[in-house]
């Protein structure tokens, strides 16, 4: 079978699937539907089948890559200042304070572990440990709005979940774009190397700058099909510089997605190309990332195994002594964290990121323990994110986008 032939009936399925089955898996059974994509790609890969080689998954890295850019943009457009200035700043301390305990937390446990399992030196096993670091904190929205929505209302803890979503995101591509700007490979066409804070400052660069350049395409254009080749060719411009540079595209590509959403009249049209793409991308960029798995390092299974208990060991911890050390955990209660277990396009975006990037140290550890938390997380989110907010919302009445719940509102 021809590698275009390949492609072409992976996009279609992808797109039939975005829009038929995710919306009824969703409301049926509360799946969050992306794991059995994952399967696919890996029974078509090298490894079970080999109907798609490692050539063919080389041969469209650019689509891979648009992939990863575009997951970064609609994360990016989610920050836009005017409404985010209207939420209580307690469920930015809560939600910050949980993305940097994760991130911390998962990076020293599984550099130890590194250290402990593998030859390594204390600074090489940091490179490997904070990339788990960065997947770890990484959590998916779609659970928690399959449950919302299904529910028709929101409350207190909605917002706080949706907030802790963001910011996670938004820490995880940060950590996972410096981690990359530090272990840069020095190229050899210029005499002298540009050092970490060059490379970070580069990866920043790209983002504004197409941001600014596109901002000129878009303003005031209402056309959906015109919108989403300009936000098309400011992504893959965007990606494939950051890409050719050796750096992550999703930091340059949020960076585009906040800007195009701040600046630009048609912002409510802009976030509607963005997610109309977003999931039938995530489910090719599913399917490629599967068949680009292989466990070629051997004993992968240990830290593979001992990373999915970190990470939900680490990420329940961390948001229970958020909520705790911001004085919310009566309101969003002990098992809040539950929700957040998800993982969803973001992880497995930067497990592929570090697998792509030249010379990564057990780059095929860090791809399975993401693709295999991606697997498992999937499955139950949305039913994790139910067990969190169906008490809530029952005792609790529904918030306004202030944070301001619609009772208290009747009063003033």
């Amino acid at each position: 079978m021809s590698a275009t032939l390949i492609v072409v009936l992976v996009v279609i399925g992808a797109y039939l699937a975005a829009h038929v089955a995710f919306e009824w898996l969703a409301r049926r059974f509360l799946v969050v539907s992306g794991a059995e994509y994952l399967l696919l790609g890996v029974l078509l890969g090298p490894e079970v089948t080999g109907l798609i080689s490692p050539r063919t998954v080389g041969g469209f890295a650019p689509l891979m890559m648009l992939a990863l850019g575009w997951i970064g943009a609609v994360i990016g457009a989610q920050f836009f200042v005017p409404a985010l200035v209207r939420i209580r700043g307690l469920l930015f301390q809560v939600a910050f304070t949980e993305a940097v305990l994760s991130l911390v937390l998962v990076s020293t446990i599984m550099g130890a572990i590194l250290l402990w399992l593998f030859p390594l030196t204390p600074g090489a096993a940091v490179v490997p440990a904070v990339a788990l670091g960065a997947i770890a904190t990484a959590s998916a929205p779609s659970g928690i709005a399959v449950v919302s929505q299904s529910l028709g209302r929101r409350g207190r803890v909605v917002q706080q979940l949706e907030v802790a979503t963001a910011v996670d995101a938004a820490v995880a591509i940060v950590a996972f774009g410096l981690l990359l700007s530090i272990v840069h490979v020095a190229p050899d066409v210029v005499p002298r190397a540009p050092t970490a804070t060059e490379w970070a400052v580069i990866g920043v660069g790209i983002g504004v700058v197409g941001g600014a350049l596109f901002h000129l395409f878009l303003w005031g254009e209402r056309q959906i099909d015109r919108l989403f080749i300009a936000l098309a060719g400011a992504i893959i411009l965007a990606s494939g510089a950051a890409a050719y540079l050796g750096l992550s595209p999703l930091l340059p590509t949020m960076l585009i997605g906040a800007i195009l959403v701040n600046t630009s009249g048609n912002r409510g049209e802009i976030k509607e190309v963005l997610g109309r793409v977003e999931r039938p991308l995530y489910f090719v960029l599913l399917i490629f990332a599967g068949a680009a798995w292989q466990p070629e390092v051997a004993g992968w299974v240990l830290p593979v195994l001992l990373f999915l208990v970190v990470r939900l060991l680490t990420k329940l911890s961390a948001a229970w002594v958020a909520a705790a050390a911001c004085g919310a955990l009566a309101e969003l209660g002990a098992g809040w964290g539950r929700a957040l277990l998800g993982q969803g396009g973001l992880a497995v975006a930067i497990a592929l990121n570090y697998r792509l990037h030249e010379d990564a140290l057990y780059a095929n550890i860090v791809f399975t323990a993401g693709l295999l938390s991606v697997l498992l997380t999937d499955l139950f989110s949305a039913r994790a994110a139910g067990a969190v907010l169906l008490p809530r919302l029952r005792r609790n009445p529904p918030v306004t986008s202030t944070g301001v719940s619609s009772r208290e509102g009747e009063g003033d």
